[in-house]
């Protein structure tokens, strides 16, 4: 008796497509979660519009870190990171913590995912995945 198979490229398409709305729709509670965690009264301190744009930006910088991970582009994520930085200075200077921690915590979060999804469909190197 033989068993229906799943072609290896359906399986890693489903992969890559999970970690992308896994990534997207979790990576706002990781990075609420872990700055309450370091300051509980951060939440108070964060204006809704800062918020609303933190939530834009890293929704963004999720897909873009996910997908230079994937392409085996590591050396770009710091482009990304610098880019952020420049354009973000007077929300760093008006609140650090809020951006430096939560820029950390969301690029190591994509960048985690990015790894354990090129070990799932067995990328080896900077070998891009698609």
């Amino acid at each position: 008796m033989t068993g229906i198979g799943i072609a290896p490229a359906v399986t890693d398409a489903a992969i890559i497509v999970a970690a992308y709305l896994g990534v997207v729709v979790t990576s706002g509670s990781v990075v609420t979660r872990t700055l309450s965690w370091a300051d509980a009264e951060y939440a108070d301190t964060v204006t809704d519009t800062d918020r609303d744009i933190g939530v834009v930006v890293g929704k963004t910088e999720n897909v873009l870190l996910l997908t230079l991970v994937l392409v085996g582009a590591y050396t770009a994520i710091a482009v990304i990171f610098a880019a952020k930085s420049i354009v973000r200075s007077d929300d760093m200077k008006n609140n650090s913590l809020f951006y430096l921690a939560g820029t950390l915590v969301n690029v190591t979060y994509s960048v985690m995912v990015g790894i354990v999804v090129r070990i799932l469909v067995g990328a080896s190197g900077t070998a891009p995945v698609f």
